[in-house]
């Protein structure tokens, strides 16, 4: 299939495809007589491999393990160690993530207990709606 043809059924750009093929992803396509590149099916393989790895989270070139796997006749791109290996560092780095962001969520929770512990400038006792401010002051107003 010509590289038109490779983008839009992989769901990828031309150049994409050249790009890919230019950081050894995608194996240099053979020319045609015209000069234009033919790929095979297996390079819809190849492209779909790295398309769902990225929508993954995967860097392109930690998709190369995969790639090569499947480079290699191998029937799935995972089925290689070093593919393996490559899913248990992303693990690992979503671990640290999910990690981080949990230490965020307990932080602004902790905030906001705080924050509501302290007495409204809303409620009684407060100024209220506009009361004790003047013209023209930048007192927020509750409820207004």
């Amino acid at each position: 299939m010509r590289i038109g043809e490779l983008a839009e059924r992989a769901g990828v750009s031309t150049r994409t495809l050249r790009y890919y093929e230019s950081r050894g992803l995608l194996p240099a396509a053979d020319r045609g007589a015209n000069g234009h590149r033919v790929y095979g099916d297996d390079a819809l393989r190849l492209v779909e491999q790295i398309r769902t790895l990225q929508d993954f989270g995967f860097e392109l070139e930690d998709t190369r393990p995969f790639v090569e796997c499947l480079r290699a006749g191998h029937p799935a791109g995972d089925s290689c160690p070093d593919a393996r290996a490559m899913y248990r560092r992303k693990i690992a780095e979503l671990d640290g993530l999910m990690a981080e962001l949990r230490a965020a969520r307990d932080h602004l929770t902790a905030q906001l207990a705080r924050a509501e512990a302290l007495p409204s400038p809303c409620g009684s006792g407060g100024l209220g709606a506009g009361a004790g401010a003047g013209a023209g002051d930048d007192v927020p107003l509750c409820g207004g």
